[in-house]
């Protein structure tokens, strides 16, 4: 394998220019931490250029897919694709939002030592998630996956003088190393079933059954396990709000956004290179007979959302709320995917795009009313639409937003949902996710009703940087302006919807 591989050393060095890009900036960050100590302030601004640079390698790599460290055809551990490239840019897009957060943030703040450990374990972050949305072996998915998980149980429990980062960050790694030992266990299985970890050699394997039925579907359910761990999807949610409301507001936004992406890329890329095996007529994925994949991600789906928004009915507390919210969405979008089709493929990319926007604009505001008000209970919000007008209207646009309500860029993204749905003659599961989406308007309106109608003598004033406002700004437009005019972005979904040798 080797001997294969090195002669298109560097052909297979310059396709992974973003992944080096990211490695050198973690390197330097480390670096100007261990020598310049008291100039803690720079690590951001290494991390965004670096991050900027990453971002321009991905760019020229759009359009022009390849596969990466191939050993033979179309056997390469990665696929450099339109599909990943996307994906990239979205987790690029979230990271560089996490940075300017954690620039505000008090609880980042508060611990200036460890500025270098913090910025670093971000990029290690990003390193895996980007390795994890090409990546079409399971060895190295799982490695990405490990690298990945790894470095958010630190960042979630990064706080040390708080109990509740320390609790969720032990809560985490207790969840997230039982779900990464049982998803090697199946791939150990599945290994074992058709001796290759290549997607694409297990696909042609799997094409002539030899398989053990029973083997074979225990060893896929514990890999999926190990992925809806990463997304949040019931019954693999348990460490969700529990992470969500005890670790770090940046690092929790970064968490429901870019952890989940790249969840979504390896299961949508594991679906569709292994156990798709061809189109039919209308565009639809035919897949091997094992398993009925389209009921399986329908049931898994539908009590994801259910659970999801039920659960956010009861609680007071604004960052687990949100934390349900987020399954609640990991409910919405896995039906993209239950479509089996590029078209819900599609639906899945808008979708993403937008939630990046809205989420993250929904907890950049919990965190700048947190670091004034020392909360994050909504009874602790009343009235705060008056004194905060600013940041008030900003937060019920993105709940508006999360709601999928128009005139909003959320309404955009269920709607594309919903066509893929009603062209799969899904109509009962669009229903079904309609209901749902009714039942997440209570839990959002409550917390506007909480800043505008509930009364208060309490008068809170927030200073805001220059910088919050910037950020602000970047957030609201894309919810504002993708309502009203998102043909280009779905222009860009429709050209990233093709997975790479299939």
């Amino acid at each position: 394998m080797i001997t294969l591989i090195l002669p298109n050393l560097s052909e297979n060095l310059q396709a992974i220019l973003p992944e080096i890009s990211l490695a050198l900036t973690l390197v330097a960050i480390v670096l100007f931490d261990l020598i310049f100590i008291k100039s803690k302030k720079f690590l951001p601004l290494i991390s965004i250029i670096g991050l900027i640079v990453t971002f321009s390698f991905v760019i020229l790599q759009f359009g022009d897919p390849k596969y990466a460290f191939a050993v033979s055809g179309n056997l390469s551990f990665l696929s450099l694709d339109n599909f990943s490239a996307f994906f990239k840019l979205l987790i690029l897009i979230t990271t560089l939002f996490i940075v300017l957060f954690s620039m505000s943030s008090q609880e980042v703040n508060s611990c200036p030592d460890r500025h270098g450990e913090y910025y670093a374990l971000i990029l290690g972050m990003v390193i895996g998630m980007f390795f994890m949305v090409s990546a079409n072996d399971l060895i190295l998915i799982y490695l990405s996956l490990e690298l990945l998980s790894l470095s958010s149980y630190v960042l979630a429990g990064f706080v040390k003088t708080s109990i509740r980062n320390s609790e969720a960050s032990l809560k985490y790694i207790i969840y997230g190393s039982a779900s990464s030992g049982i998803m090697l266990f199946g791939i150990s299985i599945l290994y074992g079933i058709s001796g290759s970890t290549n997607l694409h050699e297990i696909n042609s394997i799997l094409q002539s059954p030899t398989a053990n039925q029973l083997t074979f579907l225990m060893s896929i359910l514990m890999i999926f396990a190990g992925i809806g761990f990463k997304i949040s999807i019931v019954p693999f949610h348990f460490w969700t709000p529990d992470v969500y409301e005890g670790a770090p507001i940046s690092i929790t936004a970064f968490l429901s956004v870019a952890s989940k992406a790249a969840g979504f890329a390896v299961l949508i890329r594991f679906l569709k290179i292994t156990f798709a095996q061809g189109l039919d007529k209308s565009g639809y994925w035919q897949m091997l007979s094992y398993i009925d994949w389209q009921m399986l991600l329908i049931s898994f789906s539908i009590i994801t959302m259910t659970f999801g928004n039920f659960a956010a009915l009861w609680q007071d507390n604004l960052k687990r709320m949100l934390a349900y919210s987020s399954i609640a969405h990991a409910g919405y979008l896995m039906l993209g995917v239950a479509v089996l089709s590029d078209q819900g493929l599609m639906a899945v990319l808008v979708y993403f795009s937008i939630y990046l926007f809205m989420n993250l604009g929904a907890f950049y505001v919990v965190m700048l009313i947190a670091n004034k008000i020392n909360s994050e209970e909504i009874d602790d919000y009343k009235g705060l639409g008056y004194s905060l007008p600013l940041l008030g209207t900003a937060l019920g646009i993105f709940l508006v937003s999360l709601t999928g309500l128009p005139p909003t860029a959320g309404f955009i993204g269920k709607l594309y949902l919903f066509i893929a749905l009603v062209d799969a003659n899904m109509i009962t599961v669009a229903i079904i996710a309609l209901l749902n989406t009714v039942v997440s308007l209570y839990y959002y309106i409550r917390v506007l009703k909480a800043m505008f109608l509930d009364k208060t003598d309490k008068k809170v004033e927030i200073n805001l940087s220059p910088l919050n406002y910037i950020v602000l700004l970047l957030l609201i437009a894309p919810v504002l302006i993708l309502g009203v005019y998102f043909t280009p972005l779905v222009n860009i979904a429709k050209e990233s919807v093709q997975l790479l040798g299939f």
